[in-house]
C-alpha cells in the first residue's frame, strides 16, 4: 500500500518528468508508469496544463560582450601558440566549485516552483479550465503508448510528449495529423522522438478539435509529407478528450498537507 509520503514523492517525480529535470533511467522509469499505470498518465497530463503557461513569462536573454571576451580568455582563443599559454587561473570565473553549487541552487529553484504550483489554493478549478485543455495518448500498435499530446485550447498549443522510444530509418520522422470526424487528415507539424515538441495551432485547426477528432502519427521523410497526406505508414493513433480534471481522480494523485496554510 503506497503511504502520503509516496504518493508524494511520486508526484514530484511526475513534476520533474514535465520540466525534463529527470536523468535518463528515471525518465524511463516514468515513461513505462506513463504507459501501464492510469493514473500515471493523469498525473502528466495535470503538470502539463500546470506548467505550460510558466512557459510564457520566461523572455529571451541576450548575454553580454563581456561573456564571450571571458570564454575566449578562459579558453586562450585569442594566444598566438600553444606553447605561449599561461597556466589555467584558478580565480572566480575558473572556479569549478562555484559552478557546482550554482547547479545545484538551480535545481532547488526549479523544485520550489514545482512544490508552490502544487500547493492548495482557495478558489476552485473554474468550470472553465475544463474547456481549455484537450488530451490525447497515441498508441502504437502494440498497443504501447507512443506520445501524449495535451492541447492548450486559451494559448493555441499543443505539447507532444513521447513515451515509447520509436526507430526510425535514417531520412525518416515522425509528423503528426489531426482526424477530423469524416475528414481527411491534416498536418500538425512534425515530432520528436526523443523529447517533448511544442506546435502553435492556426485557428482552422482549433476549430476542428474536439472528441469526433482523433491524432494520428506516420513516417514520413524528414521534411514531412511531400502530398500533404500520409505517405509512409501509421504506427499510432488516438482519440480526442478533455483533459484530466475530475476531483476525486486529483485527489488520489495530488497530496495536500492539512496543516499548511492555503495561499
Amino acid at each position: 500500500m503506497n503511504t502520503p509520503a509516496d504518493d508524494g514523492n511520486n508526484n514530484l517525480r511526475y513534476a520533474e518528468y514535465v520540466l525534463g529535470v529527470l536523468d535518463a533511467d528515471a525518465r524511463a522509469e516514468v515513461a513505462r508508469e506513463v504507459e501501464t499505470i492510469d493514473e500515471a498518465a493523469v498525473a502528466v497530463a495535470l503538470w502539463q496544463r500546470r506548467l505550460m503557461p510558466l512557459a510564457d513569462t520566461i523572455n529571451n536573454v541576450e548575454p553580454g560582450p563581456y561573456v564571450w571576451a571571458r570564454i575566449r580568455d578562459a579558453l586562450q582563443l585569442d594566444s598566438a601558440t600553444p606553447a605561449a599559454r599561461p597556466q589555467p587561473r584558478t580565480g572566480l570565473w575558473n572556479n569549478l566549485a562555484l559552478w557546482h553549487w550554482l547547479g545545484l541552487g538551480a535545481t532547488a529553484v526549479a523544485v520550489a516552483l514545482v512544490v508552490v504550483v502544487s500547493l492548495p489554493r482557495t478558489t476552485s478549478v473554474p468550470a472553465v479550465v475544463q474547456a481549455s485543455y484537450m488530451a490525447a495518448t497515441i498508441q502504437q500498435d502494440n498497443g504501447t503508448t507512443g506520445w501524449t499530446a495535451t492541447m492548450d485550447l486559451q494559448h493555441a498549443r499543443m505539447v507532444v510528449v513521447p513515451a515509447t522510444p520509436v526507430a526510425f530509418v535514417q531520412g525518416r520522422a515522425p509528423e503528426l495529423w489531426l482526424i477530423p470526424a469524416g475528414g481527411k487528415p491534416i498536418s500538425v507539424g512534425m515530432i520528436d522522438r526523443e523529447k517533448p515538441t511544442t506546435i502553435a495551432l492556426d485557428p482552422a485547426t482549433l476549430a476542428k478539435l474536439g472528441p469526433t477528432a482523433a491524432l494520428a502519427v506516420s513516417v514520413e521523410p524528414i521534411g514531412g509529407s511531400p502530398t500533404g497526406q500520409p505517405t509512409g505508414a501509421v504506427i499510432g493513433k488516438g482519440a480526442i478528450g478533455a483533459a484530466p480534471d475530475t476531483q476525486t481522480k486529483v485527489a488520489s494523485i495530488v497530496v495536500v498537507r492539512t496543516d499548511r496554510p492555503s495561499v
